[in-house]
């Protein structure tokens, strides 16, 4: 193992999931549902934090872990997030019940991203996760930038997308569409980027403007 491997796997072993992170997580990967890693986690936590988040929007609820996690950062936060799965949302909000969140500082909205998102108001998010079907990532992040207030924080999951965003010998649609994004995001003066190696790439955008 490579030095780099080493100290990302060190990385991520640092993190310590509650019990119920780690009861999502493999109720996650039992039913077939990657969840971000705990260090994509922990680093989304301290954004939330960061921001003070008082309001937070997630494109993809999952099974509840990235939830968690957000709502770890920013306790007092209203998370709405929206997936087209009921049944994930089902186990999502019992996971949120077994962390002690209560009902109303989670809004769960069953619907397709795409149909949802143009419905939401404008400039009104702290956090934006985008942590969904990565071949409309593009249009996520466009409806994300819209979605988050002036200084507010647009995160993407899956960035580096299993590293193969990375290999110039990987060419196919997906890492097209992620290096499209990342060269454009790159250029852009509305907003201040990072992406971090953490999990499989996160793509962090601050909103500087509209």
């Amino acid at each position: 193992m490579s030095d780099k491997d080493l100290s990302w796997k060190f990385a991520e072993d640092f993190v310590v999931e509650s019990d119920e992170m780690l009861a999502a997580r493999q109720h996650s990967l039992e039913q077939g549902v990657e969840p971000i890693s705990p260090g994509m986690g922990a680093q989304i936590a301290v954004i939330a934090a960061a921001s003070r988040a008082r309001t937070m929007i997630e494109i993809g609820t999952g099974l509840g872990v990235s939830g968690l996690w957000l709502m770890k950062g920013a306790p007092q936060a209203i998370l709405t997030s929206i997936d087209i799965e009921l049944d994930y949302q089902q186990s999502a909000r019992k996971a949120f019940n077994a962390a002690g969140i209560p009902v109303n500082r989670a809004r769960l909205i069953t619907g397709r991203a795409l149909d949802v998102l143009p419905r939401m108001n404008e400039s009104s998010y702290d956090v934006v996760l985008v942590d969904a079907d990565a071949h409309s990532v593009i249009e996520y992040v466009e409806h994300g930038l819209r979605l988050a207030r002036t200084g507010g924080t647009v995160l993407v999951t899956h960035a580096l997308w299993r590293g193969r965003v990375p290999n110039p010998v990987q060419r196919d649609a997906t890492v097209a569409d992620y290096r499209t994004l990342l060269r454009e995001i790159a250029a852009s003066p509305a907003v201040h980027s990072s992406l971090s190696t953490v999990g499989d790439g996160l793509l962090q955008l601050t909103k500087v403007g509209d």
